[in-house]
Order: structure tokens, then C-alpha cells, then sequence
């Protein structure tokens, strides 16, 4: 009996193994030339066959070791293959968030600050295409406030999610451009109050429901040459209800 357990324990086959939400230093290329470094929260798993039965996780962190010096986008299709072939994987995935962080000059002082955005790359060896996520604040004014107000109108901050599949290689700062050209008004880490005064009255001047602004995104996405599919989601913190408003689309239903 002990030996027909053992044996039925050896053919059994994982769903899946791996590591979730390890924390690990990695270098991303910026696209000045220059090397930034982060921290990374990382997920990877694999699913191997029931005959394999070493210890998959040190593959992992040697992996990660391997190549946080310089992680890409361009990196995980060989980061995918080595999962296959040293651990005969018949499916991996990988998965990587971290903060990334751009500087800006205030739109008036030019004032220089740094803003943060999430960011993440991931990929399985089941879609040849690497999906880029980035998470990109902005301002959004409500249309219809400022069309029943005599004075004013309400205003959030919104939470922009842009999920994109590249053609040829796309700069992070590229496409958190593309997000911000799509608000009210952008947001800024530091602004000084000829700042503040430009960038209330240009979101007033350019009063958005969270709809438009999946629109703008999603025509932007559209038209890039080296996007080859997306998804936009946008969160709206509403100011004056205790609930979000909410809009999404992807390129499969447009």
C-alpha cells in the first residue's frame, strides 16, 4: 500500500509551482539612455511534468539573480525559455510589478519633481506577445458639474490602467505619455500655485467623464503603430460620492 502511494504521489501532476510576491532588486533601461533602479515584486510559476522532480524555486532565484541588472521587456522570452528548458515546463508564467519613476517640471514654475507609476511586465509561454501594464494617475472634470454650476465644477483624481501586447518595443514613458494627453490634466509630484492655477484651470477647460477618457486612450492605442492589442480600465475617485465610477474596453470589442 505504501508503495502504490508512493507511486501514485510520483505520477501526479501539479496545476502549477512556483514563487509569489518575492521582492527583488532589477535595473529597467529608461529611454534617455540611462538605467533605473527598483524594486520588483515578482510572481512565477510552471507547470512541470510529474517525472521532474527537483526543487523548482532555486531555478527561480538564480534566474531573477541572472538578470535583474537589466530587466525589460525585451528580457522575458528568454527568461520564459530557460523556465522550459530547465524545468521541461509545459507551461510558465511570469509575472513583475514595481515602481518606476519619471521626473517632471511643473507646468509653469518648472519646478522639477519625480512622479511614480506602477508598472508591470508579464508573459506565459502559452502567448507569444509579452502584456506591459502601467497605472497612470490624472485629473478628471465632471462635464456635467460644470455644465449646471455657476461657479465651479467637482473634480478627482482618476486611476488610468492601460494593458498593452507591442508589435516592436515600447518605452514605459511612452505609454504613460500616451495615458496623460488623455485626462483633464495630468498630475504633478510638486506644483507652486502659478501651477496650481494652470492645471485646475485646464482640467475646467477640459471637463471629462471617465468614458471619454477611455475613449482617448483607447483611440491613441489604436493608432500606435507598435501596439498590437489593448485593455483601458479607468477609476474615477469620485469627490463628491462615496463610490468610484468605473469604464473599460480592449481592442476586441472595438
Amino acid at each position: 500500500m505504501g508503495r502504490q502511494a508512493a507511486t501514485l504521489e510520483t505520477r501526479m501532476k501539479l496545476g502549477s509551482v512556483g514563487i509569489r510576491d518575492i521582492t527583488c532588486p532589477i535595473t529597467i533601461p529608461e529611454k534617455n539612455g540611462s538605467r533605473q533602479h527598483t524594486v520588483a515584486s515578482i510572481n512565477l510559476q510552471a507547470s512541470m511534468p510529474h517525472r521532474f522532480r527537483e526543487n523548482c524555486v532555486s531555478t527561480f532565484i538564480k534566474m531573477l539573480n541572472d538578470h535583474q541588472q537589466e530587466m525589460s521587456s525585451s528580457i522575458f522570452p528568454a527568461m520564459l525559455a530557460r523556465i522550459r528548458d530547465e524545468l521541461q515546463a509545459e507551461k510558465a508564467a511570469v509575472a513583475m510589478t514595481f515602481p518606476y519613476f519619471i521626473a517632471k517640471t511643473a507646468p509653469v514654475s518648472r519646478t522639477a519633481s519625480l512622479m511614480e507609476y506602477r508598472c508591470r511586465f508579464s508573459g506565459s509561454l502559452d502567448d507569444d506577445k509579452l502584456t506591459i501594464s502601467v497605472w497612470v494617475p490624472v485629473t478628471t472634470l465632471c462635464p456635467c458639474s460644470k455644465e449646471i454650476s455657476s461657479a465651479g465644477a467637482h473634480n478627482q483624481r482618476a486611476e488610468v490602467n492601460l494593458n498593452v501586447k507591442q508589435r516592436r518595443f515600447l518605452w514605459l514613458e511612452d505609454l504613460i505619455a500616451l495615458v496623460e494627453e488623455c485626462g483633464s490634466s495630468e498630475l504633478y509630484a510638486l506644483l507652486k500655485r502659478p501651477d496650481e492655477k494652470y492645471v485646475t484651470e485646464r482640467a475646467y477647460n477640459n471637463p471629462m467623464f471617465v468614458e471619454d477618457v477611455v475613449r482617448q486612450v483607447a483611440q491613441q492605442a489604436l493608432k500606435h503603430p507598435d501596439i498590437a492589442w489593448f485593455s483601458v480600465g479607468v477609476e474615477s475617485f469620485e469627490s463628491i460620492h462615496k463610490h468610484s465610477a468605473y469604464a473599460f474596453t480592449d481592442s476586441d470589442e472595438m
